[in-house]
């Protein structure tokens, strides 16, 4: 039960990434593939923080600029200098290995004698498992915060820029504005989770956000597979399928773990999970069509 109760943690703490990568999806159909470089950005900003004996706090918070930063740097790309967009993403991709190698100098930092977000309330939560009650105040404030945004005049904008550019533009919507601001959200959510990652785990290592995009995507696949067959449509619920997905996804790569697959082979069966879950929502649709 411990096994399966640390994988929901582990997607609840990975709830920001696929978030974020439902924002450039979903919502203005960019395939970004910075989230690779902003994950780790999220947490090695964070490492080094703490390991200087920073605060968790100001550590959460640098991760999230650094990431919107980054976020912001593909859109600008994107949108001022007209490269595609997974181009883009590449791109800052590739830079920001070199800019976390730099900043953590060296492929891996240790955070076991520091201060974090964890370790600061365990005396607080000691009675029950504290490190899954902040997960779920988090995701709970995450998901309240998306939704007010999503409604709002300015989400309505984002969707717009996503669903019909041109006629966006017609109304007056600023629509290059909104895919940098888009993306930097969506890099500040990514960049955050490599964050609470990095605080879980105790650890921050360069190598962490390789391959990470599949998981978030694999999340929102499934999620928006959920919603459809339940027949949700509402932008809260496509949010809360995102959520599902993720921990529906980590909870099946633990099954797949403790039935004794070789560990060596898990980014060869997240692939395959996504796979599955992408082939049976596509069929699903077109079934129902």
């Amino acid at each position: 039960m411990q096994f399966y109760l640390t994988a929901i943690s582990l997607a609840l703490a990975l709830s920001g990434l696929a978030w974020g990568i439902f924002l450039t999806i979903k919502i203005f159909n960019i395939p970004d593939i910075t989230t690779d470089g902003s994950f780790t950005l999220g947490a090695v900003v964070s490492a080094v923080h703490l390991s200087n004996g920073g605060s968790w706090p100001v550590a959460i918070l640098l991760s999230i600029v650094a990431g919107s930063l980054a976020g912001m740097t593909t859109g600008i790309i994107h949108t001022k200098l007209k490269v595609n967009a997974l181009l883009s993403g590449i791109l800052v991709m590739t830079a920001l290995y070199s800019v976390n190698l730099l900043w953590l100098g060296k492929s891996n930092l240790p955070l076991l004698q520091t201060d974090n977000l964890f370790a600061t309330t365990n005396p607080i939560f000691s009675f029950f498992n504290y490190q899954f009650f902040i997960l779920i105040l988090i995701v709970a404030l995450l998901f309240s915060m998306l939704l007010f945004m999503l409604k709002s005049d300015f989400g309505i904008a984002m969707r717009a820029t996503g669903n019909a550019e041109e006629m966006a533009q017609a109304y007056g919507v600023n629509t290059n504005k909104m895919k940098i601001i888009g993306l930097a959200i969506a890099n500040g959510l990514t960049a955050f989770s490599g964050s609470l990652i990095a605080q879980i785990q105790q650890f921050a290592d360069i190598n962490m956000g390789v391959g990470i995009v599949i998981a978030g995507l694999g999340s929102v696949m499934i999620g928006e597979a959920i919603m459809h067959f339940i027949g949700k449509t509402g932008i809260a619920a496509k949010l809360m399928g995102v959520l599902l997905g993720c921990i529906l996804f980590r909870c099946v790569i633990a099954f797949v773990l403790a039935s004794g697959a070789d560990p060596n082979l898990l980014r060869l069966i997240t692939a395959g999970i996504v796979l599955v879950f992408v082939g049976l929502a596509n069929f699903s649709f077109k079934k129902s069509g």
